[in-house]
């Protein structure tokens, strides 16, 4: 009997993961009919930075076909957040507190938010000033053939990066929520966290100034923003105290 709580857990962690993969594979469905003009519209940004007659070449043979499918799968996902989200939810809400359930839905639906709007400040700002100072750098002599697979790779890379470092100010919430850091502590260390922010920059995106500094300086912004929010939901000792009394 002291098994049945644990078996209804894991019954319950299966059926959202399979629920979650069965619209996964739903929205794959209709995204495959558009996979090319898909690679299509991520590919803009690379072709419009090309010199004049250039184009996207393909290295192996079966890359034309399997890559527009890889992207519509990642888009796929991506366009799925907010439901696995809310499956991760409705996992984990029967244990959380009223105050926490009261936090956590609006946190889920502003760190998807800031993941949509990280991966569109990369395709629209981030990556026409990048390729283009990237295919302008070749020497002269030098053809610039970039293969679709490796393009869709660095985009997605690009797209991550500005994704997850967008989460900036749901990271900063949860850390002073569950009393890791504070608002003074963290504010207190601020020159650390703009040196660290374009270290980050450095790390995650390709070697020039450009995309670097775009990535350090939402990331700085987005700090400051985590601060004043955190300022405003960090639950004093006392309401902790009451909660769990």
């Amino acid at each position: 009997m002291s098994q049945s709580p644990l078996i209804d857990h894991l019954l319950e962690l299966r059926r959202r993961l399979l629920w979650s993969v069965v619209v996964v594979l739903a929205i794959f469905a209709g995204f495959a009919v558009f996979a090319d003009e898909l690679y299509r519209y991520v590919a803009a940004p690379m072709l419009a930075s090309l010199p004049q007659g250039s184009t996207l070449i393909a290295t192996d043979v079966a890359t034309p076909f399997f890559t527009p499918f890889k992207l519509a799968l990642v888009v796929s996902i991506a366009v799925a957040v907010p439901m696995l989200l809310w499956q991760v939810w409705g996992f984990i809400a029967p244990g959380l507190y009223q105050r926490e359930k009261r936090l956590v839905v609006p946190l889920m639906v502003s760190s998807s938010l800031l993941f949509y709007a990280g991966v569109a400040f990369a395709y629209w700002v981030v990556l026409p000033l990048a390729l283009n100072f990237l295919a302008n750098s070749a020497p002269e002599g030098v053809t610039v053939a970039t293969d679709i697979a490796r393009y869709l790779d660095f985009v997605l890379a690009i797209f991550m990066a500005f994704g997850i470092a967008f989460e900036t100010p749901v990271a900063i919430i949860l850390l002073c929520w569950t009393g890791v850091t504070s608002v003074k502590s963290l504010r207190a260390k601020r020159p650390y966290v703009i040196v660290g922010a374009f270290v980050v920059g450095m790390i995650l995106t390709p070697p020039d100034v450009i995309s670097q500094t775009l990535l350090a300086i939402p990331m700085w912004l987005l700090f400051e923003l985590g601060l004043v929010i955190a300022s405003l939901y960090q639950r004093e000792p006392r309401d902790a105290d009451a909660e769990h009394e």
